[in-house]
């Protein structure tokens, strides 16, 4: 396929996740913050005019009814009732089972990728009540601002934040969103806080100690990356993250990181650097 119409999908981070009670329909509400990294997916679109759709990654063994990508075109397509359609290619560069959204992700940018390339001008709230459906992260990466998040993280508050420097780590394991949720210890009574208590440094993440004791080696990452800054899951893992002031200082880290071990660098982000990319 050739490479056209490149769109960005960002991996974003949880700085804190408290889970404030367990719903009816079995779901949990939560707090957290979510903020976008310049660290991105490639996505490639190119719009075919015979309306079939499909979706070559660089995921290994995707089934592609598992492809969150071409169930979010489907999706789209069949809301606007479109004659068009796409051939999309994606190359992965956020870990997948990291907690970093990039599933999530991808599937925002496609909706906001075909929404513009299909002309069809659907509103960003409509995007993002079609992406909820498909995942409750994909909401705030359509909307592209760093944001106070409830509910199952579909209610969103634009957030200003410090956009410091962030070392994250993968430490190799695969952390089951559905198995920590699920796990009888779970805290799911945690206090509800204010944005004025997060800044004051009152806000954990509440999945912390259960990933510990079901995935040692993520413990190990905190324990080691803790030496150098405060380390914190994102999500429910299996990535945890520290901040930096500066590039240097995060780089100086990653040179010391056990190669037993994946880690990056990337900036902390606003907005998304999907919202602030120029297509062509």
């Amino acid at each position: 396929m050739i490479k056209k119409n490149n769109y960005l999908a960002p991996a974003k981070l949880n700085l804190f996740l408290h889970i404030t009670s367990r719903r009816a329909d079995g779901y949990h509400n939560l707090q957290t913050i979510f903020q976008f990294l310049d660290f991105c997916d490639d996505l490639y679109f190119n719009v075919r005019p015979d309306g079939e759709l499909s979706c070559q990654s660089s995921a290994k063994d995707l089934p592609p009814e598992q492809d969150i990508v071409l169930r979010a075109a489907r999706l789209l397509k069949q809301y606007s009732g479109t004659s068009l359609g796409a051939d999309i290619q994606v190359e992965k560069k956020i870990p997948m089972g990291g907690g970093l959204g990039g599933g999530s992700s991808d599937a925002a940018t496609t909706l906001l990728a075909l929404n513009q390339l299909w002309h069809l001008q659907l509103s960003s709230d409509i995007l993002a009540q079609l992406g909820l459906s498909l995942g409750a992260d994909v909401p705030v990466f359509v909307h592209g601002h760093a944001a106070w998040a409830e509910g199952v993280g579909e209610s969103l508050k634009p957030i200003e934040l410090d956009e410091p420097w962030y070392f994250v780590i993968h430490p190799g394991c695969h952390v089951s969103t559905a198995e920590i949720f699920s796990t009888k210890d779970l805290t799911r009574d945690a206090l509800c806080i204010t944005i004025a208590e997060f800044f004051a440094g009152q806000s954990r993440n509440v999945c912390e100690n259960v990933v510990r004791r079901l995935y040692p080696q993520v413990g190990q990452a905190l324990d080691w990356l803790s030496q150098y800054s405060p380390a914190r899951l994102t999500g429910t893992g299996a990535c945890l993250f520290a901040r930096f002031e500066s590039r240097a200082q995060a780089q100086a880290v990653l040179a010391e990181l056990p190669s037993v071990w994946y880690g990056f660098v990337a900036r902390g982000r606003n907005i998304s650097p999907n919202a602030l990319q120029k297509h062509r």
